[in-house]
């Protein structure tokens, strides 16, 4: 790793540090000078927080078209299966190339090299896995190799604002070529321009536009509202997905409880009944893709008039549990839980965002000069609902696209004009940083109010006259004060809410993770909410 330079010019830039940005990086930096801007420090993105693992088919008997048809299903046929072929094909070499790099995988029994699990919505046992922290490994290997390697350079605390394009007045051309991005460096309070011949946007999902989430705070949408304000098309916002397991407590309110608790035996159960109820819903029970048994949790708090459900895998031998779980036994330990003994109060949470900015199977967007990868994308891959465990693996095949497509097209990459600093000096500092809070809260309550699990069309227009509102405040303040993390985060935030309402509003039908009860029945045919700036 070079020591960080700000306002510099690089070959590449790269926005996020997780799963997607530095395999991206890894993949180019044998060539390229590479930066990995990071909005906060190196590790606090989506990837250190997955806890089930990566799907792969790795198991005898299972194949790839059983994992492409299990995707297909969980995606409500919305996804694209060329997409979803390229994919699941990678998987198992994506998981050696892990291991090469030093992730240390749960071993099997029985001669089988790997231990592998299963989860909702998979026919076969396929998940390998690192305990119930396999994203926290993924993490930690990645960020030893990207440290380690000369030509990366790592630069954290910077959070993003906006693309640099010819819409910004800068001296570049007109044809939305994508230059670099501007950031703002906590460390200076001073916003800072990074230039690079290409640019690749992996800055995770908008999780934080809901009440609860598992996302972490990070989790703001910044990619895919730069990406939109620079131009580029965004795609089916309106699938957010909600894991159905989510801690219920009132001081930690963003912990999930891993599917795998489900697929290795977990019941959920109605605290007021004492009964299972999943097999009144679904003939796969708990093992039901998420869209099914986050309704069906969300049906039950609402019809008995519950705080949570409970989630119960103390019947299942205590070593096995604490064997296969040992993080969440801590953890819950922590909070007076034992789980080999007692129920876990549960409530679903949104988790993922399944929409995004459109790319192709390079990672390429509309715009020249700007590739994205994870979360932030609409690849193809997910459709309607994404199934558990392969958000991981579309991290590292698009990664890696982005990062060999940028190998076969770097000369018709042009090299950055001179540019010229963010101008501050028409701006001042704010004495009403209040403003921002208040807003932010009020858009994630309305948010999980009228556009969460199960929707209305008289809610979500509701929620659209409310960001109206919201966007001209905060468009006025960002004109005339200083720019804050915060500041940058509830614009993007509130760019991403248009968004998904927009999406969700057009989408006249329930299909996958978007249900609402004004159009309950799926349509015939399976189409795209593709939204052109």
């Amino acid at each position: 790793m070079t020591d960080a330079a700000s306002g510099a010019s690089f070959d590449v830039v790269i926005v996020g540090s997780g799963a997607a940005g530095l395999t991206a990086a890894l993949n180019l930096a044998e060539r390229f000078r590479v930066a990995v801007l990071a909005k906060g420090g190196l590790s606090e993105g989506s990837t250190a927080w997955a806890q089930g693992g990566i799907a792969a088919v790795l198991e005898p008997g299972d194949s790839f078209e059983a994992h492409i048809e299990d995707t297909m299903i969980a995606g409500g046929g919305l996804n694209d299966r060329e997409v979803v072929e390229h994919v699941v094909s990678r998987a198992p070499a994506a998981i050696e190339r892990l291991a090469e790099l030093g992730v240390p995988f749960n071993l099997g029994e029985n001669g089988e090299r790997w231990h592998l699990t299963r989860e909702g919505g998979h026919s076969h046992r396929r998940i390998v896995h690192v305990d119930d922290a396999t994203g926290w490994a993924v993490q930690a290997a990645l960020e030893k190799a990207a440290v380690a390697h000369p030509n990366i350079t790592l630069l954290p605390d910077h959070v993003a604002i906006d693309l640099a394009t010819g819409r910004h007045g800068e001296r570049f051309s007109g044809d939305g070529h994508v230059r670099g991005v501007y950031s703002f460096n906590r460390a200076t309070n001073h916003v800072e321009l990074t230039t690079g011949r290409a640019t690749i946007l992996a800055t995770g999902g908008a999780g934080r536009a809901y009440l609860f989430s598992t996302a972490p705070r990070g989790a703001t949408g910044d990619g895919i509202a730069m990406a939109w304000r620079a131009g580029a098309r965004v795609s089916n916002m309106e699938f957010m997905q909600f894991h159905p397991t989510c801690l219920y407590n009132l001081e930690v309110k963003n912990f999930l409880v891993t599917e795998a608790v489900r697929g290795e035996g977990g019941r959920l159960i109605n605290p007021t009944t004492g009964k299972r109820f999943m097999p009144y819903y679904d003939e796969r029970a708990e093992l039901a893709p998420r869209d099914v048994v986050a309704r069906a949790i969300d049906a039950e708090i609402k019809r008995f008039g519950l705080d949570y459900v409970h989630l119960d895998i103390s019947h299942m031998d205590a070593g096995f549990v604490r064997g296969h779980f040992p993080n969440i036994n801590d953890k819950l330990l922590g909070l007076g839980i034992d789980i080999t003994a007692q129920p876990i109060p549960v409530v679903p949470a949104q988790h993922y965002t399944c929409g995004g900015v459109v790319v192709d199977l390079e990672g390429r967007t509309d715009l020249p000069g700007l590739y994205a990868a994870g979360e932030v994308t609409e690849s193809g891959l997910h459709g309607a609902n994404r199934l558990a465990s392969n958000s991981l693996l579309e991290c590292f095949v698009f990664g890696e696209a982005a990062a060999e497509s940028i190998k076969q097209r770097w000369d018709d990459l042009p090299v950055p004009p001179p540019t010229r600093a963010w101008d501050e000096s028409r701006v001042t500092d704010s004495d009403e940083e209040v403003v921002v809070q208040h807003n932010w809260r009020e858009l994630r309550r309305f948010m999980w109010d009228y556009v969460g699990i199960v929707r209305t069309t008289k809610r979500m227009e509701r929620a659209r006259r409310r960001i109206a509102n919201l966007r001209a405040e905060v468009d006025d303040y960002y004109g005339n004060f200083r720019v804050t993390p915060d500041l940058i985060e509830l614009r993007n935030l509130i760019e991403v809410a248009d968004l998904i309402v927009r999406s969700a509003l057009h989408r006249q039908e329930s299909r996958g993770l978007h249900y609402t009860l004004d159009h309950p029945d799926m349509a015939a045919e399976a189409v795209d909410t593709v939204l052109v700036p």
